[in-house]
């Protein structure tokens, strides 16, 4: 019975979770209401805060779903052995490809990117999408500096600075199209990167 009362609990919360990526993904974060994620889910606004203390919580948990394994990636190049430059491009194709191809990871990264509201109510997501920045910059950073050591080559700027742009790039693309679908982000993202990397001299080999 115990373990039948557990996996119902984990299965109201993988509802919620769904629900919520529908309806924010519709109406955005900040008109969202937990009365509304519940009717989507089928369950009670009680069993949405025997999970969840609050919509900031919510959200921050539909995002650890998906975007966590997309961190993880560009993390391995940090830590993998070989060309650093090479390990990022590798990475960088697999996480854009999770976004193009599955349907979950692409809704996510749409509400993070585009239907997020920083009103005051939501300040915690705002903090929680700047700490994702700067960790992601600092991914990059230490890949580019990595790569810089082990070639021997002199960085044209500071590797915080080339990592940010490095960063900006890659977001601003993928922001792009999930607006517009108007280009094949599979094959520009790479192209665009590649370009960037060779003009900071990093070149891929």
């Amino acid at each position: 019975m115990a373990r039948r009362t557990k996996e119902d609990a984990q299965a109201t919360r993988a509802a919620v979770l769904d629900a919520a990526e529908r309806v924010f993904l519709q109406r955005g974060v900040a008109r969202t209401s937990l009365a509304e994620i519940a009717q989507a889910a089928g369950v009670t606004r009680g069993a949405i805060y025997w999970h969840f203390k609050d919509k900031a919580d919510l959200f921050s948990a539909m995002m650890e779903r998906v975007t966590l394994p997309l961190e993880a990636e560009i993390a391995k190049a940090v830590e993998a052995d070989g060309d650093p430059v090479a390990q990022l491009r590798a990475h960088l194709r697999a996480a854009i490809g999770r976004i193009v191809h599955d349907g979950q990871t692409r809704r996510v990264v749409e509400i993070a990117m585009l239907m997020v509201e920083h009103v005051d109510d939501l300040g915690a997501l705002r903090t929680r999408r700047a700490q994702a920045v700067q960790a992601s910059v600092l991914r990059f950073e230490r890949v580019l500096d990595k790569a810089a050591r082990q070639r021997g080559a002199a960085l044209p700027a500071p590797a915080a600075t080339l990592a940010r742009g490095l960063d900006a790039l890659i977001f601003g693309l993928i922001n792009h199209w999930l607006l517009e679908r108007g280009f094949a982000l599979e094959a520009e993202a790479p192209e665009a990167v590649d370009a960037y990397l060779r003009g900071i001299g990093l070149p891929p080999v």
